[in-house]
């Protein structure tokens, strides 16, 4: 007896319209990656990564859990993780106790926040779990009879906190930005008795259409929206993939939540601390000088609004994480970047050379946005007379 086909697209446009139902985002493209993610978690064997989702807010109250609720009904064999040890996710993902899960981590931001402890090991598993047949290898046994032994860690995983998580983590993601709902925005409320039924038998829809795309979508190459290369691209290329594979209008929404999520990642996360201190340098502080002591540089840094250098954990930016943080780039003669005297009119400073950094601006930071009609982007900060200006 024949297996009648499943119309993907069809089924892709019940997932959006499940969660719509539920769910406030932000952002059109949001609906978009989350119906995408959740068919992935049904075919992630197919691929060589996996993303994970990030539901992310400044506030509680965004609906950051609810969109983790409506997933887990979608995914599966979901797993709450909220305060589950390294180990334990080790031994489920290893397919110990059962099939191997798709993790739900709420409160995500206990475990990585300013407050958290030591969670290495959950880092590392979260960041090696995030490619096909990477091991995470442990000592097992007692005493001095141990054994080492690789525990497998690829697996779905979707996560929701406040604030952000660690760069590591972040570009292995689909981001979504949360928000709290405004007064005239308006969604059903969830009860799980009942829509929790409705969702697994969409969810188990899911894994029969899976099940007729997988050698489809199995070592795809799906084409890449301008613009998205590298890491962003290892994250979308499952994605769209399985937008490729369902059809219909598909392939070319994805393709348009892929730019627009890409972009908004980029432009919100703005990279590492170290990136976002090599563009501060460039737009905000070495502009119309080619060198700047030390002292002028912090002072700059500091005194910038929207920017983290006034309180980084509690302390204004200094000298000694400033060399520190810039030590980790090279120059174009590729060596270290280190401060050099600069002479000044009240004596010899130390400080740093724009000609230094500029190998680092070119290869890190994101592309300088051209001055607006009638303003330039060299005007100095600090009027010429300044003492500490050569």
């Amino acid at each position: 007896m024949s297996v009648q086909p499943i119309d993907g697209a069809a089924l892709l446009a019940e997932v959006e319209q499940f969660h719509r139902r539920f769910n406030v985002f932000p952002r059109e493209a949001g609906y978009v990656a989350v119906a995408l993610w959740d068919a992935h978690a049904h075919l992630i064997d197919a691929f060589d990564s996996t993303p994970r989702i990030a539901f992310l807010s400044p506030e509680p109250g965004s609906g950051k859990s609810r969109a983790l609720e409506v997933i887990e009904t979608l995914v599966p064999n979901s797993m709450a993780a909220v305060d589950a040890s390294p180990s334990a996710l080790f031994r489920a993902v290893s397919g110990v106790d059962g099939e191997r899960p798709t993790i739900i981590f709420d409160e995500i931001d206990t475990v990585f926040g300013p407050k958290a402890g030591d969670n290495e090991q959950l880092r590392g598993f979260l960041n090696a779990g995030h490619r096909r047949g990477r091991l995470m290898y442990r000592c097992v046994g007692d005493g001095s009879n141990q054994t080492v032994v690789g525990f497998p860690s690829y697996c779905a995983v979707a996560v929701a906190g406040l604030g952000s998580l660690p760069d590591t983590i972040l570009t292995r993601s689909v981001i979504i930005r949360m928000r709290r709902r405004a007064r005239n925005e308006k969604v059903e409320p969830y009860r799980i008795g009942d829509h929790e039924k409705q969702g697994h038998a969409i969810r188990d829809r899911l894994a029969k259409w899976a099940d007729q795309v997988r050698d489809r979508v199995g070592g795809a190459r799906p084409v890449m929206p301008d613009g998205v290369t590298d890491r962003p691209a290892d994250v979308w290329e499952p994605l769209l993939a399985i937008a490729d594979a369902a059809g219909g209008d598909w392939p070319e929404r994805a393709r348009a939540a892929c730019a627009e999520l890409v972009k908004a990642s980029q432009t919100d996360d703005k990279g590492s601390l170290g990136i976002r201190l090599l563009t501060d340098l460039r737009d905000h502080v070495l502009i119309g000088v080619d060198k700047l002591p030390t002292v002028a540089i912090l002072d700059r840094l500091n005194a910038l609004e929207d920017a983290p250098w006034a309180d980084l954990h509690g302390k204004p930016l200094d000298n000694r994480r400033l060399s520190k943080m810039l030590g980790e780039y090279m120059t174009g003669d590729n060596t270290r970047i280190v401060s050099r005297n600069i002479r000044t009119a009240g004596g010899i400073l130390k400080g740093f050379f724009a000609d230094d950094l500029h190998d680092a601006w070119t290869r890190y930071c994101p592309p300088q946005a051209p001055p607006q009609d009638g303003a330039t982007s060299a005007t100095p900060l600090q009027p010429s007379s300044d003492p500490l200006f050569p």
